[in-house]
This record gives structure tokens, sequence and C-alpha cells, in this order.
């Protein structure tokens, strides 16, 4: 019996590979892994943890940070508990391949990504480097803000990821698994830079319920300047 090829089969076999004939690249396929969790989770101790052991299998790696965070040094990325390594700190993502080089970047294999949240470009750095530039990368950063809800891009990035790891803190008032993050201040804002004296894990009940005593806490506070306010007014309107 007669053996049967495709015409993609004989297209390869004749004129080289179909990849060839299809157009398409032979550069490595690149990867983007994502980890998550609210603050005080590990992110940044598991993004070194992957990024070091990715050099110490022989492979070029780097770090990027935002500019905007400058909390604990400002030319490398620290854990909280003072884990350091040295990384480069920008504004934005796409300029990195310009201020890293272009040759440096040819030989790069891995980049991570510390506090990911504050890059406005997540998303379109991500399929550049990892689609086209068949390069890995590490993603680090918050799944959320302190009022639960997205922070920046980094959820943008799941349905391209690799992988994601969600990581979780211990509640700072009972001990349980921490998913969020609860906000000690009165600040609205949504990028508020700071650490435990602004922020402190907590599980969901303790969530629900420090939302309830830090809102009740900030009519006690809007109360009492309004009250300042009529009696500094009435005093006025005496003199």
């Amino acid at each position: 019996m007669s053996s049967f090829k495709s015409p993609l089969s004989l297209a390869s076999s004749v004129d080289g590979s179909s990849s060839d004939r299809m157009g398409l690249s032979h550069h490595p396929s690149g990867e983007i892994h994502v980890i998550v969790g609210p603050m005080f989770a590990g992110k940044t101790t598991a993004l070194l943890r992957r990024v070091k052991s990715e050099a110490n299998n022989g492979r070029n790696v780097a770090i990027i940070k935002s500019s905007k965070d400058t909390r604990y040094a400002v030319d490398s990325v620290v854990t909280h508990d003072g884990t350091k390594f040295p990384c480069w700190a920008l504004p934005d993502l796409l300029s990195f391949r310009q201020k890293f080089g272009d040759e440096a970047y040819a030989k790069l294999d891995v980049i991570g990504i510390d506090e990911a949240q504050f890059f406005g470009d997540l998303y379109d750095f991500c399929c550049e480097v990892a689609d086209h530039d068949g390069k890995t990368v590490i993603v680090a950063g918050l799944d959320g803000d302190y009022l639960r809800r997205t922070f920046g891009s980094v959820l943008d990035i799941i349905p391209i990821a690799d992988s994601i790891t969600k990581l979780t803190a211990r509640c700072e008032l009972c001990g349980k698994r921490a998913f969020f993050t609860l906000r000690k201040t009165d600040e609205t804002e949504t990028e508020l830079i700071g650490g435990s004296n602004v922020y402190m894990p907590v599980c969901r009940q303790h969530y629900v319920n420090g939302q309830a005593v830090m809102e009740a806490a900030r009519n006690v506070l809007e109360s009492h300047g309004k009250v300042q306010s009529d009696s500094h007014l009435e005093e006025v309107a005496v003199v």
C-alpha cells in the first residue's frame, strides 16, 4: 500500500521546511509568567528567586522596576526583608530596549518586572518581548488596589500568560491567609506608595470590617472638621 503525504509534508520535503514556506520565524518562543497577590505576600521575593534561578542556569537576566518606587533604593529591587538585586528604574517599559542597548538586549534571555501595576505599557511590552523577541518575562505586581479593584494593567496580561501564581500573605489581625490589602490611612488616591506604615494584608473578614471601621473614622473626622468650621464661622460672625 502506498503511503500518503499531505501537501504540506510534500512541500516541506521538496522545498524546505513548512515554516519557511509559510513565512514563520525561527526565533525561540518566549514565555510570560505572572506573580500576583496583596502587599507583603512575597511577590518580589518570588520574582528574585526565579530570576536568580535563571541566572544560575547560565541565562542572561535583567530586572525592571518603576522609577516611582523609591522606598528602599533607587537602582535596586528590594524585598520587605531587605534582599536586594540591581535593576533598571524606568518610567515606562517600552524605553528599556533603547536604554539597555540593542546589542545587550539581543543577548538577554529573561526580563523580570517588579511592581508591574505602575506600568501603563505592560501589555504591549510583554507582547513585544515574548511574542516577537522570544524572551521570558516574569511579572510581579498587585492584582488589586486597596479597594479590591483592578490596579494598572496587571490583569490585562492574564490572557497572554503561560502561568499565573497567586500568592497570599498572613492577615495582620488574625493570622489567617490574607488575599487583600487594607489601607490604614484616609488618603483616597489609587497610587499611594508606602509600606507597613500605610498598608497591611488582611483576610476577607477583616478587610470588610476594616473598611467599615475606616469609613466610620473618615465620617467622624469629616464631621469633626465641619463642626470646627461652623464654630469658627460663628465666632467670626459674633466678632
